[in-house]
């Protein structure tokens, strides 16, 4: 029986803890809330972020750092608190701990993606990245899901594919980390948008628009970081894009929507009540895309609509009235120029 702990009691934490110990392994899952963990044992459910899923007997809720000296760790907090949870946590691993980070988004200031963040806070131990179109709600409830483990590490990765395999959540692995990382950092932007068009009362077809030119924009960036072009036509690309501008559950979409209705960005998230990540990496990627001088018109009105106030439905107008581009055939001709490149 392995031994796995989850950092990170909210719902995607429990979520994955619950999955683990349905598979057979040992499973603790370790928060930080006194409150929350106690009545975590007693009614064996989160009421607070995944209620409804019992929690199996496997499975034990903590505050106990010390059930970290796992044999595989999973690390669940919002892309923000990554830093401060890596420096926390690295005296209690064992040296050779795999470190699975599920946080989608890029860290402020440094521009970083989060594996690179996690290399700096604990070296020598293999940093495994978990993407993909997977809900919390979802997985909890054994829904079937998809999704992709991603390391520098090929023996992590298949490491963690195994362990976390089951019937009714699949695991693939992919070498491309950074492909990986920035198409499950850049949909939350796109699904910030799409959710302003809906709260604007536009329909389907603009929705479809941004949903596409928005996968061509997250290629655009990606293939300057170094990321292979394919991965975004993937799980972590547009399977990620999809269910996240679409899903009733995407925190994303649901405080675009918000935005789109007019109400401001901070009761927005106070609203939400969890972090939505597509508002911090506006601003990185917003950042990078000026550094860079690459053309990212959705993440520029997004910028401009989350941090300077300007008017949603303008934001959007403009999108649709842009010049004449080939724009459904960029992420294609991104993948024929890196084969031609490769070969």
């Amino acid at each position: 029986m392995t031994q796995i702990a989850v950092y990170g009691a909210g719902s995607w934490g429990t979520a994955l803890a619950v999955l683990m110990a349905k598979a057979g392994n040992a499973v603790a899952l370790v928060g930080r809330n006194d409150e929350e963990i106690r009545q975590m044992k007693e009614r064996r459910e989160n009421l607070r972020y995944l209620p409804g899923v019992v929690l199996p007997q496997p499975l034990e809720p903590t505050t106990d750092l010390w059930r970290l000296k796992a044999e595989l760790v999973i690390l669940s907090v919002p892309s923000h608190g990554v830093r401060g949870a890596a420096q926390l946590i690295r005296s209690y691993l064992h040296p050779e701990t795999i470190v699975v980070n599920t946080a989608k988004g890029l860290e402020e200031g440094t521009q970083e993606r989060l594996s690179q963040v996690l290399k700096e806070e604990l070296p020598g131990h293999p940093i495994v990245v978990l993407s993909g179109p997977s809900h919390a709600e979802e997985v909890g409830r054994d829904m079937p899901t998809t999704v992709v483990v991603s390391s520098d590490d090929r023996k992590a990765a298949e490491k963690v594919q195994e362990l976390m395999m089951t019937p009714k959540f699949r695991v693939y692995t992919n070498p491309d980390l950074i492909g990986v990382e920035l198409g499950g950092a850049l949909k939350n932007i796109i699904a910030l948008c799409t959710g302003i068009a809906e709260g604007l009362g536009f329909g389907d077809n603009t929705k479809a628009a941004l949903m596409t030119r928005g996968l061509a924009e997250i290629a655009r960036l990606g293939v300057v970081m170094g990321g292979n072009p394919l991965t975004f036509a993937g799980l972590s690309g547009v399977g990620d894009l999809i269910v996240t501008c679409t899903s009733l559950h995407s925190r994303n979409r649901r405080a675009g929507v918000a935005l789109g209705q007019g109400k401001p960005l901070e009761q927005v998230l106070q609203d939400v009540g969890m972090v939505v990540e597509g508002v911090r990496t506006t601003k990185v990627a917003y950042e990078l895309s000026r550094e860079r001088n690459i053309s990212m018109p959705i993440t520029e009105e997004a910028y401009r609509v989350l941090f300077e106030g300007f008017d949603p439905k303008v934001a959007v107008s403009n999108l649709m009235m842009r010049g004449k581009k080939h724009e459904l055939e960029e992420v294609a001709q991104l993948a024929l120029d890196q084969q031609a490149k490769n070969e």
